[in-house]
């Protein structure tokens, strides 16, 4: 049986539609927001009519007959913990969406409402997949040193989980019978552990592990509580600095690798040691997550956006091979991953999760 899907990705500063016919993408469209579209809306939520409007106009322009459609899916946000799977968006879902009952405000929290809008009229299921808030941890992974912070599971899980799933493919083994290190390297960096088809351990991007390219990664904490209260910034700033301005572009005043790549092709010694040195704590990561499966690693799989980056992998693998064989997956691809997601339910593959 044949399945169409149409994917609608809302980001921080695009909207991505796209239309598959089982794992075939017709098409794809990604609409660039200026900050003058955008700065209007108070909270995410408010850019609600906004985008689905967009997305009509996208699907009316491709001629696309809405009553071909099997389902839509939507990209999930930091929700409450979830455990991995395809879900079928329901009410408590879109409710909990409408009263900010989620871990993070970020606009992925919109796009279950996006493809209920557009899948309901039809009286086709809409769905999300793998959101941002996928949690397995295994009890001791909640530690922190101090009972007030917990660690929390977020990641980029939609990626990983299909990357995971690809690689058990080519494997010819379960994925729930394997052992992986995925690291994700993005513009946040999330380096996981699975242990028999469970993400059971991964550094929040946002709040540890490597520095990437624009977040800091894990930082010195009484130098940090010194920053904090030197009065020299708010709390929003700090966040920013922490989350949007760390990284490679506190160090270089840039994030874009192919520029960071030239620069050290004509011996710029800084941003050859800057990206060594992200290189360095990849790899310790990488290695902290083999301890997670006490060394009983199936494969170490990269992906994301730098693992296009031949010139970073081979300054990483030198640090991980030694653990497992190391397999690259470059880029990333969410439309395709939320398809895929919804395939595997339609076709019996996997069940449906139900959230409650």
């Amino acid at each position: 049986m044949s399945y169409i899907i149409v994917v609608i990705n809302p980001g921080a500063t695009s909207t991505k539609v796209a239309y598959f016919e089982d794992e075939n993408q017709v098409f794809a469209e990604n609409i660039k927001h200026h900050d003058e579209d955008l700065s209007k809306f108070e909270r995410d939520i408010d850019q609600f009519e906004f985008r689905i409007n967009l997305v009509k106009q996208i699907l009316e322009k491709n001629g696309v007959n809405l009553g071909d459609l099997s389902a839509v899916v939507g990209r999930g946000g930091p929700f409450k913990p979830l455990v991995s799977g395809t879900y079928r968006v329901n009410e408590a879902m879109l409710d909990d969406v409408r009263e900010g009952r989620v871990q993070a405000t970020h606009i992925s929290n919109i796009g279950c409402l996006l493809a209920n809008a557009l899948a309901r009229p039809l009286g086709i299921p809409a769905f999300i997949v793998d959101p941002v808030s996928v949690d397995e941890f295994e009890p001791l992974a909640y530690y922190s040193g101090l009972p007030e912070l917990p660690r929390v599971s977020l990641a980029h899980a939609l990626n990983i989980k299909m990357v995971a799933k690809k690689y058990a493919k080519e494997a010819g083994k379960p994925y729930e019978n394997m052992n992986l290190v995925i690291a994700h390297l993005g513009s946040g960096i999330s380096i996981t552990a699975h242990k028999k088809g469970r993400m059971v351990d991964v550094n929040n991007a946002n709040d540890g592990g490597p520095f990437s390219p624009q977040r800091t990664g894990t930082l010195p904490v009484t130098g940090l509580m010194k920053l904090c209260y030197s009065g020299k910034y708010s709390a929003s700033e700090m966040k920013m600095k922490l989350i949007k301005k760390g990284g490679l572009l506190a160090y270089l005043e840039t994030d874009d690798m192919v520029k960071i790549e030239n620069n050290i092709k004509e011996g710029d010694r800084k941003s050859r040691e800057c990206i060594e040195a992200m290189a360095y704590q990849i790899g310790k990561e990488i290695a902290a997550m083999a301890a997670v499966l006490k060394g009983e690693v199936d494969a170490i799989l990269i992906t994301g956006g730098l693992a296009q980056s031949e010139y970073l992998m081979g300054l990483i693998e030198p640090y991980i091979k030694f653990i497992a064989p190391v397999k690259i997956f470059p880029g990333e691809d969410e439309m395709e991953a939320l398809a895929r997601g919804v395939i595997r339910v339609l076709g019996g593959e996997e069940k449906e999760q139900v959230y409650s």
